[in-house]
């Protein structure tokens, strides 16, 4: 009985520990150090002989058979401090962590990875706004907002289109108590329309009730309820909120395994589960649903980019000769195959302002595509769409890299100190001097291409868009006035397109009328309203 007691103890201290902290117990993890200790103990109690005190509470060890105990503390020693030193140090591995990232190709020119793309389809909710949309949709309804509160945001294609989606979770240990059976949906905010918010809380006439998430407690908990349920061996990351096109809710959880002795971080493929029943899903990456747009987590790509710059003539390189790393934070892009990458600027270490080139990641298969072109940063570009209308003390989103009019562009939302979006931006990356403002999109693409058109021989001639002049009779035409500037719309015979243009461009609009013979310009694109870029009106000098 005198050694049952601290031998119950251990027991209950390893199980305590191995609930709350779920250690992975595989090679390249800490959790086999826990159980070299833990089994040391459990051998030293069980080994020794113990003599009760005086006081009839505390146990003192007489003899102890303390070699293979103190053999296993040993091991978990070497295990946890020389083994990772030895097997994962950049001055033994440094062309390990390089190649992690994988083959990277040589792109030919950005555009040709990122396809055009229509005004309506343009991103300019970001993750912050999508919070607060989410909030307001979430405050209309107290009893709801008492309960729950919103979870993360992940965005995501549905259908087709882009949205921002976040679980509803529980906002304390009471609440959860209180509602076992799982918080009542989810939020949906469009990523091209700040209007289109939902809350969804029912599915083809059914409630849902999100029941296993990270906000959960004991077996509900999303982490927990995997690892006892044979996810203990395999480590675990990205709890990422997605649904399928008909609007089911799933976590898709990324697995990885170490690559480089005890780091290096890969994903092999992802574990889907059910929200709402629990349902485990096990995908490699060839075989991941359609529907589930991240599998790469963004921290592994941006870790193994960065490593891939830093090794590039091994670890003894201290004169920074050819080092690059990444601009900024991971964004996710779509490209013209619809595939969703991670998006960022490569620049040489220790140059801020300019990118030798950017990169595209597939958030799927991993596959990286480098485009030698210099340009402007992320932070460059901010700065300068922000200096564009300093007087008001805008501050820039995170840009989107797009394809507009053949032209790599960055476009941004300016927002106020409410982070309501009251302009918006648009900002050339092969030069960040390039800027166009305007109070809505339209009106900041009509500065853009101004702007661009008049830089002259400023940018690669390459990247100019294909321009088309056309001499045509009016059919329609009519004026609309948008924040204080004036706008024409019209059409001509031979095209189905509606035309803008302001009377910045032309004089000569604002007196044409339906019949009149006009010749303009225009940039070729997928538009149906097109800018035409020169106006004028033949039957007036007639």
């Amino acid at each position: 009985m005198k050694k049952i007691l601290p031998i119950v103890l251990v027991l209950l201290v390893t199980l305590f520990f191995f609930y709350v902290t779920l250690p992975v117990i595989s090679y390249g993890f800490s959790g086999i150090t826990v159980l070299f200790i833990i089994i040391a103990a459990l051998l030293f109690f069980t080994f020794s002989k113990f003599t009760i005190s005086s006081d009839g509470k505390s146990y003192k060890p007489v003899q102890v058979f303390w070699k293979i105990p103190a053999l296993l503390i040993g091991i978990a020693i070497i295990y946890s401090f020389i083994l990772p030193f030895f097997t994962s140090h950049p001055l033994f591995r440094s062309e390990d962590y390089r190649n992690l990232i994988g083959k990277v190709e040589n792109g030919d020119k950005l555009t040709n990875h990122i396809a055009p793309i229509s005004m309506n389809e343009i991103r300019v909710v970001d993750e912050s706004l999508a919070y607060l949309l989410g909030e307001k949709i979430l405050g209309s309804q107290p009893a709801l907002g008492s309960q729950a509160h919103l979870g993360e945001f992940y965005i995501q294609k549905v259908n087709g289109k882009l949205f921002w989606i976040a679980p509803l979770e529980h906002s304390g240990f009471f609440k959860w108590l209180n509602n076992k059976k799982g918080t009542t949906g989810y939020v949906m905010v469009s990523a091209t329309n700040e209007r289109d918010v939902k809350l969804v809380q029912e599915l083809n006439g059914k409630p849902i009730f999100l029941k296993y998430q990270q906000e959960a407690y004991f077996q509900s908990n999303l982490h927990r309820y995997l690892y006892f349920n044979g996810y203990n061996t395999v480590g675990l990351t990205d709890f990422s909120f997605e649904i399928d096109d008909s609007g089911m809710p799933f976590w898709v959880v990324t697995k990885y395994k170490k690559q480089v002795g005890f780091s290096g971080n890969d994903a092999t493929g992802v574990v889907v589960v059910n929200a709402q029943n629990g349902d485990i899903k096990e995908y490699d990456i060839k075989n991941t649903p359609a529907w589930v747009d991240r599998i790469q987590p963004i921290s592994f790509i941006k870790d193994q980019l960065n490593d891939w710059g830093e090794y590039v003539k091994g670890y003894w390189n201290f004169s920074n000769e050819n080092k690059l790393q990444i601009t900024e934070d991971l964004t996710l892009v779509y490209g013209k195959d619809n595939k969703s990458y991670w998006y960022t600027g490569i620049t040489s270490v220790g140059k801020d302002e300019s990118a030798v080139g950017f990169v595209l990641v597939d958030t799927r298969t991993k596959h990286t595509t480098f485009y030698k072109q210099s340009g402007a940063t992320e932070i460059a570009a901010q700065s300068s769409a922000q200096g564009k209308v300093q007087e008001k003390g805008f501050v820039a989103s995170l840009p989107i890299p797009y394809n507009i009019n053949n032209i790599p562009t960055y476009v941004m939302t300016l927002k106020d100190n409410g982070g309501l979006v009251k302009m918006y931006a648009m900002v050339s990356i092969s030069d960040y001097t390039i800027v166009g403002t305007g109070n809505t999109m339209r009106e900041a693409l009509t500065a853009y291409k101004t702007a661009f058109n008049s830089s002259g021989n400023k940018i690669n001639v390459d990247s100019k868009s294909s321009k088309k002049v056309v001499e045509s009779t009016i059919v329609r035409i009519q004026n609309d006035v948008k924040n204080g500037n004036s706008f024409y719309y019209f059409t001509v015979k031979e095209y189905q397109n509606i035309f803008v243009g302001s009377s910045q461009i032309s004089n000569q609009l604002p007196l044409t009328a339906v019949g009149d013979r006009v010749k303009i310009s225009f940039d070729i694109d997928t538009e149906e309203i097109v800018d035409v870029s020169t106006f004028e009106n033949i039957s007036l000098k007639k």
